[in-house]
């Protein structure tokens, strides 16, 4: 027991350094490992497998509203990169350059791609012609390259991976339409898969993506009350069209430029799950992209048929992601692994429930021990995961509003951002002086415009004048 309980004590309490705390899970839980490329992860097979359950279930969603799947190279001519003047600039002080191939110089430097609006937009140019090859829905599954001065694991390394969203349309309305349709789509998978509330809107000009005519976001707060941005909808309008050539003809066969969006989630939702759902354990773990969701834990495993019932409980459960614990270790050290990986339901099963017909489970996110049947088990170990998952997200969003503030006035404004940790909302101007002053002052950024607006008064929280819209202000990853 003395090992099962450094075991627990190996991961720093979140209240005393949260930084460590998520270091130490992340090292621990075994989802990744740091590599000898400066700044570049190793995801192990837990964390991968993660990764692969939100990839299954957002590509479902995708295919359901018409997007296919395609692959563009992962290296972009310097000249197609500059052909978008503010996208460039946006993303220079981040790209890799391959300058050689094999022992000869290139004649041009080639981009490590940092994201894939300027393949996509090359591509459209010599594929859309007319009308009728409207709209096209694509999306890739791929890895990036940006080189960050500082990384920390899932939430921002130099390469990672994403899905990014591409596609072209014949009207702006249809490009509207499409960018608002998979940030809602973002909006929900948050919710209906990993436990996890959001709030919808729109970034400032300052803060939209390079290039963009708008670019919509979806925010979630974290346990240490930062925000992280965990998803984004960019309408370019056809200003892409314009700089590449991207025109059909339509039906009145006059050309015209298309409208188009872009949408992408990456893999740092896996860093936004540990920290809206992890404890001072390790992991807790959403059900519904948990890699194992039920882990039995055999007690007394060397008596006479203990470990054949835990495996014929196994062929029970085999409608979810199962596993026994049949290691030669003690159970406590079985519990302690189980609740370090996020495992959201445990059963134990041992010699006396065998005689009594029953199990234990036990709820990672709760430590509820509940004694069922074994003539119900399959049934029981359902409806416990849709509530864990239904109590997760209630106790996320219970923790959001309890670290979400108003402000009215500067003073009051800049002591909540430097004593509550959280979101802030207050009213903004809308000039970009403000937002700069307020990030200067206390460093908190705008994290989006809400969809539902809100009138905590009639002028700028910066410099009085009146005010246009309520903003979400608050420190982030």
């Amino acid at each position: 027991m003395a090992n099962d309980k450094k075991l627990v004590e190996a991961i720093t309490s979140m209240d005393v350094d949260f930084a460590q705390w998520y270091t130490d899970v992340v090292k621990k839980a075994e989802l990744i490992d740091y590599s000898s490329v400066k700044g570049c992860m190793v995801i192990k097979p837990d964390g991968y497998a993660i990764w692969e359950n939100i990839q299954k279930e957002l590509d479902r969603r995708f295919k359901e509203t018409g997007v296919q799947n395609v692959y563009m190279p992962m290296f972009i001519p310097e000249s197609l990169l500059e052909k978008e003047k503010d996208h460039v600039e946006g993303f220079a002080p981040e790209v890799a350059w391959v300058t050689h191939g094999g022992l000869e110089p290139l004649q041009e430097r080639l981009c490590v791609r940092p994201t894939s609006e300027t393949l996509f937009c090359d591509f459209y140019a010599r594929d859309i012609q007319s009308h009728r090859d409207l709209p096209k829905l694509y999306n890739q599954w791929c890895s990036v390259v940006r080189w960050e001065k500082t990384t920390r694991p899932f939430l921002r390394s130099r390469e990672f991976l994403w899905q990014e969203g591409h596609t072209a349309h014949a009207t702006a309305e249809e490009a509207e339409e499409r960018t608002i349709q998979m940030l809602n789509l973002y909006a929900d998978f948050c919710e209906e898969v990993l436990a996890m509330p959001v709030i919808r809107g729109r970034k400032t000009d300052k803060e939209k993506f390079a290039g963009a005519e708008a670019t919509y976001t979806i925010e979630a707060l974290m346990h240490d009350g930062k925000a992280l941005q965990s998803g984004t909808s960019h309408n370019f309008g056809d200003g892409f069209a314009k700089a590449f050539g991207i025109q059909y003809a339509d039906k009145e066969n006059k050309l015209q430029y298309v409208h188009q969006t872009s949408w992408g989630m990456t893999t740092r939702l896996i860093g936004a799950i540990i920290m809206v759902h992890g404890d001072d354990n390790g992991l807790v773990l959403p059900p519904r992209i948990a890699p194992v969701q039920v882990m039995i834990v055999p007690i007394q495993q060397r008596k006479e048929g203990v470990l054949d019932k835990a495996y014929e409980l196994k062929d029970l459960l085999s409608g979810y992601r199962v596993k026994v614990d049949d290691s030669d270790k003690s159970p406590g050290w079985k519990f302690s692994e189980s609740e370090m990986r996020g495992i959201p339901v445990r059963v134990e099963i041992g010699p006396k429930d065998i005689e009594a017909n029953q199990a234990i489970l036990v709820r990672r996110d709760t430590h509820e021990k509940i004694t069922v049947s074994l003539d119900e088990l399959t049934e029981k170990v359902g409806e416990l995961l849709d509530t864990i998952h239904g109590d997760m997200l209630e106790r996320a969003r219970a923790h959001r509003e309890a670290h979400t503030y108003t402000a009215a006035e500067w003073d009051e404004f800049v002591k909540t951002i430097n004593e509550k940790p959280g979101f802030v909302k207050a009213m903004w101007c809308g000039c970009q002086e403000c937002e700069d002053k307020i990030k200067e002052e206390t460093g908190a950024t705008s994290r989006c415009m809400p969809f539902a607006q809100e009138t905590i008064s009639d002028h700028c929280i910066c410099c009085g004048k009146p005010a246009v819209k309520m903003v979400y202000w608050g420190r982030a990853y």
